[in-house]
């Protein structure tokens, strides 16, 4: 029952109309019976939204593409990880004062843990935006041999810069051997899910693979992976994960992860495949909430 008590919550980003994030934390508030509504905010001028969430009295706010990296430098206050990162998904309205933090790498590395133990691990990292900079941070705090792979080389050479790794051509992401592979690309999303950001060839027993799309659900290198016998962690591990680190930011209560996982897999089974989740909106990946 929303009344004149409800507290309001939201995700802004452009686009966001796709988003599974107010399935995601309003089945948590209902089950929680939290007196909270979490609504869909599609944002235009970033300043004016965040003005506006100040007046409305918002509690708090999930961010996602395009505005993960551009909102960091337009808070009152950033905690410590964020700061590293230099990129901000989630936001608490704290008495006027909009305070940033980055759950993403937190889903990534929780995700990837329950599979494997980082410390030392070989990761080839794809991509260089704002998820693959969360999760390289993530890996670089768990003492990982990070190298990164991105089709734009500039840009692979500026992340790893960054994390103080390497980067590489994919000549040599073939010639290579992994311990884990993870993808922070858009490739591989519907409507061009028949493509794949490596070649099969990479793929070997054993190996540890994680994409962050989550639609489709089982991308074609999660297919591929499962057939050269890798381990495999699919998009709404990481989605489910960093969803339940800003609740408990939020609320101050970790709610349960069986339980939203329950609700996104409902919900993917309802959402129809249509071109408005393409790659160009990037909106079917884990970091877009």
């Amino acid at each position: 029952m929303i009344d004149a008590q409800t507290e309001l919550y939201g995700i802004i980003g452009n686009p966001v109309r796709h988003s599974l994030s107010p399935i995601l934390h309003n089945g948590v508030f209902r089950r929680m019976e939290i007196n909270a509504v979490y609504l869909a905010l599609e944002v235009k001028h970033l300043k004016e939204a965040l003005s506006g969430i100040k007046a409305l009295g918002l509690r708090g706010v999930s961010v996602t593409i395009p505005f993960k990296t551009e909102v960091f430098s337009l808070l009152d206050e950033v905690d410590e990880v964020s700061g590293k990162i230099k990129s901000v998904n989630t936001i608490v309205n704290k008495e006027g004062n909009l305070i940033g933090y980055n759950t993403d790498w937190q889903g990534a590395m929780e995700a990837l843990e329950e599979k494997v133990n980082l410390k030392e691990k070989k990761v080839l990292l794809l991509g260089a935006g704002g998820s693959a900079r969360a999760i390289g941070f993530g890996l670089k705090e768990k003492m990982s041999q990070i190298i990164v792979y991105n089709r734009s080389q500039n840009r692979a050479e500026a992340l790893a810069k960054e994390l103080g790794c390497n980067h590489c051509p994919l000549s040599s992401v073939e010639e290579m051997e992994w311990d884990i592979i993870v993808n922070a690309t858009s490739v591989g999303m519907y409507p061009h899910d028949a493509e794949s950001p490596i070649p099969k060839e990479v793929l070997k027993k054993g190996m540890v693979v994680m994409d962050i799309v989550y639609q489709p659900l089982r991308t074609r290198l999660l297919q591929e992976a499962e057939e050269q016998g890798c381990v495999t962690i699919d998009g709404l591990e990481m989605l489910a994960r960093q969803g339940a680190a800003q609740l408990e930011i939020w609320i101050g209560r970790r709610p349960d992860l069986k339980e939203i996982r329950e609700d996104l897999w409902r919900a993917l089974g309802r959402v129809p495949l249509t071109p408005s989740l393409s790659p160009a909106g990037r909106g079917e990946v884990a970091d877009a909430s």
